[in-house]
């Protein structure tokens, strides 16, 4: 189930367009070695074969996080009539749940006044600016004691003028971070969300729906068998899934069960699935 139900929008179909026709011009490429075509055309194709398509809320699978997709999705619009009511955002999950792919999506939905806040990114970073108007700072848990006071700033700057909004993600909910007393009441202060991870059919759908923004067909036997015998948080899923995609490329081959076993014997001879 996608964010809006039996509904794909004119840029995510297109989006889907061109990664089918880049797929199809690297197979011709690959089909035709004599014809001349320079090493470099060549690996340009893989790599933006290669790209993941950005986190957006029509590729979120919602599963039982509509409040929260919903409210983030409608708060960029909120934003520009000076109507949002709640400008403080909290969401919390564990690793592979979806919150950071809530928060890209809505960096994603802003444009370029949306800035993307992570403990390795530098202290200026956090520091208020007037051409920004909504300050995502994921992973709040590991904030240094430094950024914690830059957070804490930022958090009421954004407060005091109608048009910015702060969000923020962690591991647990505010009353049992590990920060300043006065950054983690700010954060309990607005809506806080519990951001639930897919259960199995929903992440089987999560693969399905990636790898068809990536122009690739996935025999439906491969997303059980990733679940059943790899790592299931979507972040391992979706990289492995990116390493299979190149791999068909190379190949020449439809992704098929049998591909993913050759695909994980010629990447690792020693292993047969990714758990110990």
């Amino acid at each position: 189930m996608r964010f809006y139900p039996m509904r794909v929008t004119f840029r995510h179909a297109n989006r889907i367009s061109d990664a089918s026709r880049r797929r199809r011009a690297l197979q011709t490429v690959l089909r035709r070695p004599s014809a001349g075509f320079s090493s470099f055309v060549i690996q340009q194709l893989f790599l933006d074969l290669g790209t993941p398509p950005p986190a957006t809320f029509d590729n979120f699978i919602v599963g039982p996080n509509r409040e929260a997709a919903q409210t983030l999705a409608g708060l960029p619009a909120e934003l520009s009539a000076g109507t949002a009511r709640d400008r403080g955002i909290y969401l919390w999950g564990t690793a592979g749940s979806g919150r950071t792919h809530l928060m890209e999506a809505l960096c994603h939905a802003i444009g370029p006044s949306a800035r993307y806040l992570r403990p390795n990114s530098p202290l200026a970073a956090f520091t208020f600016d007037d051409a920004s108007t909504v300050y995502c700072v994921d992973d709040c848990d590991h904030l240094s004691p430094t950024q914690q006071i830059a957070a804490f700033n930022l958090f009421n700057e954004t407060r005091a003028r109608p048009h910015c909004a702060f969000v923020a993600a962690g591991a647990q909910p505010p009353v049992d971070m590990p920060l300043r007393e006065d950054l983690r009441t700010r954060l309990g202060w607005g809506l806080v969300f519990h951001i639930v991870g897919l259960d199995d059919n929903g992440k089987k759908q999560a693969l399905q729906n990636a790898a068809r923004e990536r122009g690739l067909q996935l025999a439906s036997d491969v997303p059980a068998y990733l679940l059943t015998h790899f790592e299931r948080d979507m972040s391992s899923l979706m990289a492995l899934l990116d390493r299979l995609d190149r791999f068909s490329m190379e190949q020449k081959r439809a992704v098929t069960l049998p591909l993913l076993r050759q695909m994980l014997t010629h990447t690792d001879p020693g292993a047969s699935d990714g758990k110990n």
